[in-house]
């Protein structure tokens, strides 16, 4: 499955915009002959906007889901993308799959959230592991600081993932997780993961790109530099299977030696 990374600012505080911003990447995207976009945490809204999350902030099944997925099918090609998720009286900082034809396929609450900003604003979700079938492979959903905690990707890796999609808004100076986290967590694990990050300053925030689709032996399939850009890369399930018999971390376990960890 080709997978276009959106690496993007988008336009804080405009909806509007950042979904014509999407528009022109799945064109672009579905031209060069990609299965998938992804674009970052927040993408919708933008990240830095302090209590216009709550103003923002749209149902799963919102007018924008609508929108997305008109995109999706339109240029035959699926969509992940993070946004702010508001349910009754909560906000979550969700990340959303939509197929090719314009389905819903999954829905993600980040679990782990991220300092004061995050934590003063959403509500944490609580289901670890999201998954959809899309190309034939298992597509799981993850928002940035989840992929720091390892207990977290072994969990999709255990649960039979394939390829993790990782909605980021990763800022300076934590740039050493796309650079070395990131390809470690693909190896580790036996999966593709597409992490794919915001740019440019925002608020307090200096966002450092550098998008990646980490392969399962570590090695990058795509990189993104510093600046606004929309980087592709290949998931090949032939490489995944063969990857997964000469790395055979899952079946070498000895889960009755973590218990400490729980």
């Amino acid at each position: 499955m080709r997978t276009a990374l959106l690496q993007s600012s988008g336009r804080p505080g405009s909806v509007v915009e950042n979904l014509k911003v999407l528009d022109e990447a799945a064109g672009r995207a579905a031209a060069a002959g990609a299965g998938l976009l992804a674009a970052p945490e927040m993408f919708l809204t933008g990240y830095a906007i302090g209590a216009d999350v709550r103003r923002l902030a749209e149902p799963a099944d919102g007018d924008s889901a609508d929108e997305i997925a008109e995109i999706a099918s339109r240029h035959g090609v699926a969509i992940a993308y993070g946004y702010p998720e508001r349910a009754a009286e909560l906000v979550f900082n969700s990340a959303q799959l939509i197929s090719a034809d314009g389905t819903r396929l999954a829905n993600y609450r980040k679990t782990h959230l991220f300092g004061c900003f995050e934590q003063e604003w959403f509500t944490p979700g609580d289901e670890p592991v999201v998954q959809a079938e899309l190309d034939g492979l298992r597509v799981g959903l993850m928002i940035c600081y989840d992929v720091e905690f390892p207990e977290n990707v072994r969990a999709h890796a255990l649960a039979g993932t394939d390829f993790l999609v990782v909605p980021t808004a990763q800022m300076h100076p934590f740039q050493f997780v796309a650079e070395s986290v990131v390809p470690v967590r693909a190896f580790e694990n036996q999966m593709y993961v597409a992490y794919v990050n915001r740019v440019g300053v925002e608020g307090e925030f200096e966002f450092v790109g550098l998008s990646t689709l980490a392969g399962p032996d570590g090695g990058a399939r795509a990189r993104a530099g510093r600046g606004e850009e929309l980087v592709l890369g290949d998931a090949d399930p032939a490489l995944l299977a063969a990857s997964r018999e000469a790395n055979p971390y899952l079946k070498d376990r000895r889960p009755g030696l973590y218990g400490s960890l729980v």
